[in-house]
């Protein structure tokens, strides 16, 4: 019998379904998931596993935080324990009646690990169990049979860079977050994470507000005049685009005020040609759905369901060139069968394909449709996701779009002014990729010593602005750039910070005042920490590991070294961090001044854990509001016009609202519960008949009372950053 091994239910049931001659035979054995078939006259079964079935973690007499030395703890030794113990013993029980395994998980470095992970007990039940690994980048037939066929070593170096990435991490992360949890007296649930990846990319989010807050704006002018020739009317902007000093400017305006016509100086007409998209990677797929309202959280699980079920290729790759072994044509051929026929049919008539192209890695393809789908078959989101990586896809063998363009300088009384036309002279990508679009402006047929008609002439005061937040699109590239995190982490590293109330806000990321407390409390004392420099040197090594240049223990032992001398550093200014961070935590509880007295409103906690709003003044000054006991809560430094209560914006699993802190506003009106309708008859009367059946009914008998139990104690896990 030959064994297979899946990463996860939905692959390994497709998985299997491909291979298969005949029936399949599903079964749970000792509470595990089993596919039994047979191919080629051959006995197979396969075994899904649930992702990793092995976790990492401290012996048990580092578990208490006030207890454990720090420095004991960077050198503490690692267990890998199991984590789905009953697959771990199916595992055992079928390692020791195969005669091979078959590696079947994703074919990258994390799909590596767990393979790892399985060869384990496999391996303790049966060492002489022969292994093999099929590499794939689609679950479709003609890639199944592929890899099958032409099965490959085990990558072992591939799997202990994994492992060392999760051990660093661990180590890091639990070293660094029970340090400022501690020094911030905030433990349990409230505790404070730190991590290799999570707080370089949160410094970045820190350090770009306190970019805007810091900035300056600067006043500037802009003169536009409106023209008009044979009717049609256009807009022009002064040479000058943007005027520094208001006394020029004003000057600018009054000579062209002056003009009841503008002169046609000069006309420049240029070509320009936009070049087709390359192939998706993760990171630009990832900042594609991001555009159309998916965040890169959702859009990775999308497009791994997406995968699971064949109908498109491997979504975590760098590469963005399409190898020769991809049939273009064959996917082509296969979309002429769906919603996207006649542009497919496009492609296909101009015969050869050339399509666009990036870098080329020697991981897998970039990401491209390969099963074609029926709308019907997927959901909203799927089919969203689906259309734009199907779209990308022949945008990529399309054309480059091309423009013709005209710059007309008009003469208004010797002041210069630019009229600028587009015309669209090929859609080309365009036509097939509308999620990037382009827009004609249309001018009157100009010419040198035409005279134009004045119409309108603006002199606009405005401002420069801070440098935007980033978007989760951009943060993913910006971490990408610095090699922080991998194309299969950043996305869910971003999404921790938002879950530990680090960052909010969907499309503007902001941070909170609790993060700024951390990360100031960390630059000013310890730099190295929220710089990417660090992690990006680390990913290297884990390059290392991979190529076979570097052993895991000899990476991990170099990583615990430097750990120890950032912590020297930390517990030598421990003191000073710790003052940092309370008053961070003060700062962040602060919503502004008291309507009612001098003191300041503060966000509190009750006895009972609930959150309120009270005074400082407190006990001279009794004001008090309640809060909504979820979501983030920032002030807004306003109030409401309808009873000028302090007003606060809440954002929660659903989004943002604006509220005031007065339950008895007129706003709050819709908010109170609708009464209930008044009992029809025949409820009435069914509710009477009801009640004389049990007062004629005999009383049961008493049970005895149950004993009271004490509450049994939830048990706490170490949770630590990445």
């Amino acid at each position: 019998m030959q064994l297979i091994i899946a990463e996860k239910n939905i692959a390994g049931q497709r998985i299997a379904e491909l291979l298969a001659e005949g029936k399949i035979s599903s079964s749970r054995e000792a509470g595990a998931q089993l596919y039994t078939f047979s191919k080629n006259k051959e006995a197979f079964e396969l075994i899904p596993l649930r992702g990793h079935i092995v976790e990492l973690d401290f012996p048990p007499e580092y578990k208490n935080w006030y207890g454990t030395d720090l420095k004991s703890l960077a050198k503490a030794e690692i267990r890998y324990e199991p984590s789905e113990k009953q697959i771990a013993n199916l595992l055992e029980k079928k390692g020791r009646e195969a005669e091979k395994v078959i590696i079947a998980t994703d074919a990258d470095r994390e799909g590596e690990s767990i393979g790892a992970e399985a060869l384990r007990f496999l391996k303790e039940a049966n060492p002489k169990i022969k292994e093999e690994r099929a590499f794939f980048s689609a679950i479709t037939p003609k890639e199944i049979s592929h890899a099958f066929e032409n099965l490959q070593k085990f990558d072992y170096n591939l799997a202990d860079s994994a492992d060392s990435r999760r051990e660093i991490d661990l180590i890091w992360g639990a070293v660094l977050t029970r340090f400022i949890s501690l020094m911030s007296g905030r433990t349990g649930k409230e505790f404070l994470s730190v991590g290799r990846v999570q707080t370089p990319t949160l410094a970045l989010v820190v350090d770009r507000e306190k970019e805007r807050r810091a900035f300056k704006p600067i006043p500037y002018w802009e003169l536009k005049a409106i023209l008009e020739k044979d009717l049609q009317k256009f807009e022009a902007l002064h040479k000058q685009a943007r005027f520094l000093n208001e006394e020029e400017a004003k000057k600018a305006f009054e000579n062209a005020s002056k003009a009841e016509f503008g002169t046609v100086q000069k006309i420049e007409k240029s070509k320009r040609r936009l070049s087709k998209p390359i192939p998706f990677n993760t990171t630009e797929f990832l900042r594609a759905a991001s555009s159309i309202g998916v965040s890169p959280g959702e859009a990775m699980n999308l497009a791994e369901q997406l995968y699971m079920q064949g109908f498109i290729s491997y979504p975590r790759t760098d590469n963005t060139a399409y190898p020769a072994s991809i049939d273009l044509k064959e996917i082509l051929n296969a979309l002429l069968n769906t919603e996207f026929s006649k542009l497919a049919e496009k492609i296909l008539s101009k015969g050869k394909l050339e399509p666009s192209r990036g870098k080329e890695t020697k991981d897998h393809p970039p990401i491209h449709p390969e099963l074609p789908a029926a709308k019907s078959r997927l959901s909203e989101r799927q089919w969203k996701v689906y259309e734009l990586i199907v779209r990308r896809f022949l945008a990529t063998l399309s054309e480059d779009c091309e423009t013709e363009n005209l710059n007309a300088e008009i003469e208004l009384n010797k002041e210069p002014f630019i009229a600028k036309g587009q015309l669209i002279a090929k859609l080309g990508w365009k036509e097939f990729y509308p999620y990037s679009t382009i827009s004609e402006i249309r001018l009157p047929e100009l010419k040198e010593g035409d005279k134009c008609k004045k119409i309108k002439l603006g002199n606009e005061g405005k401002e420069t602005q801070p440098p935007a937040r980033y978007s989760q699109a951009a943060l993913i590239k910006l971490m990408e750039q610095l090699g922080l995190g991998t194309k299969s982490t950043r996305a869910e590293i971003i999404q921790k910070l938002y879950a530990r109330n680090y960052i909010f806000g969907s499309k503007a990321i902001e941070p909170s005042n609790i993060s700024f407390a951390v990360i100031e409390a960390l630059e000013k004392n310890c730099e190295k920490v929220t710089k990417p420099e660090m992690t990006s040197e680390l990913e290297k090594e884990m390059d290392l590991i991979a190529s076979g240049e570097k052993k895991k223990k000899e990476v991990v032992e170099d990583s615990r070294k430097y750990l120890l001398e950032i912590l020297e550093a930390l517990l030598q200014k421990k003191n000073d961090i710790a003052a940092e961070l309370y008053k961070g935590f003060r700062q962040d509880s602060l919503l502004g001044k008291c309507p009612k007295c001098d003191g300041n409103l503060r966000m509190l906690s009750g006895r009972t854990g609930k959150r309120f709003v009270g005074c400082s003044s407190y006990p001279k000054c009794t004001n008090s509001y309640p809060l909504p006991q979820k979501g983030r809560i920032k002030w807004l430094d306003k109030n409401c016009t309808e009873c000028s209560a302090p007003m606060i914006e809440v954002f929660g699993n659903r989004g943002k609202y604006q509220m005031c802190l007065n339950m008895e506003c007129k706003t709050k009106e819709s908010w109170k519960k609708k009464p209930a309708p008044a009992p029809k008859a025949k409820t009435i009367e069914k509710t009477q008949m009801k009640e004389k059946e049990k007062a004629s009914a005999k009383p049961a008998a008493k049970k005895p009372a149950r004993k009271k139990t004490a509450r049994k104690k939830e048990k706490k896990k170490e949770r630590s950053g990445l």
